[in-house]
């Protein structure tokens, strides 16, 4: 009963970082990153009013509804805005990542989300935005089990690839289980998550092969491991592109 409030804790979280606007121009304003965070972080339900302006594909309230819906999640949600590294283009980037943790019964659920993304401004506002990547992880347990997602941040239109979810330690003959599968875009606009239908895994973790879209755009991929340490649910966006040149931005 509890899986499937708690993947929509980490499809919510990912949505609610910035809004997963797309469509962005490099930044030519100077509006404050600072600002951002302030924002973010505020208990204002119009923080968000004095950064963020309706434009291409971007609407500050629905970034709001989004950014309460997570506090309701995770009460202690913190969203950290610094300047990322820049592109091979030149573009500058911004990486921001929400940290929050809940306590529900006996079970202890500690959440990271991460963006790194291109803005785009008008005058002292942010209006535009291009995720370049985004993932998150959602953990049970005293121990964090420690899992990697090798799931790429981009391929190619009509390209097959592989998503691989590992346990990064020996199992040690541990009885786990797990399953992924693609988020739709609806199911992004609803902040919702797929069923995932756990299957016992005989390996070392998750190992699946699929097909990108023949049309630029994104994936979304929800995953949700099982073990008896604790629980590990997670998402992953991949950039469809159409040339190589969008694959190592």
């Amino acid at each position: 009963m509890l899986l499937r409030p708690l993947l929509q804790a980490v499809a919510v979280a990912a949505v609610a970082a910035t809004g997963l606007i797309a469509g962005a121009t490099p930044l030519r304003a100077a509006p404050s990153l600072q600002a951002l965070q302030d924002a973010l972080n505020s208990s204002d339900s119009n923080a968000l009013n004095a950064v963020l302006e309706p434009g291409e594909g971007l609407d500050p309230q629905q970034v709001e509804r989004q950014r309460q819906l997570l506090r309701q999640q995770f009460p202690d949600a913190t969203w950290t805005v610094k300047a990322g590294t820049p592109l091979r283009d030149g573009r500058a980037t911004t990486e921001l990542t929400v940290t929050g943790s809940r306590q529900q019964g006996p079970f202890a659920f500690r959440f990271v989300a991460y963006q790194q993304l291109v803005l785009g401004a008008s005058a002292n506002r942010f209006n535009r935005q291009e995720v370049i990547r985004e993932n998150s992880l959602l953990r049970t347990g005293d121990d964090d089990l420690k899992v990697t997602l090798q799931i790429p941040d981009a391929v190619l239109t009509g390209q097959r690839y592989d998503l691989d979810v590992v346990f990064d330690e020996p199992l040690e003959g541990a009885v786990v289980a797990g399953s992924i599968r693609p988020v739709t875009a609806g199911e992004l606009l609803r902040l919702q998550t797929p069923d995932l239908p756990l299957e016992a895994l005989a390996g070392g973790g998750l190992f699946k092969t699929v097909q990108a879209p023949y049309q630029p755009g994104s994936q979304t991929w929800a995953v949700l491991l099982v073990h008896p340490k604790g629980i590990v649910a997670g998402s992953k966006q991949v950039r469809v592109v159409a040339d190589k040149a969008g694959l190592n931005l």
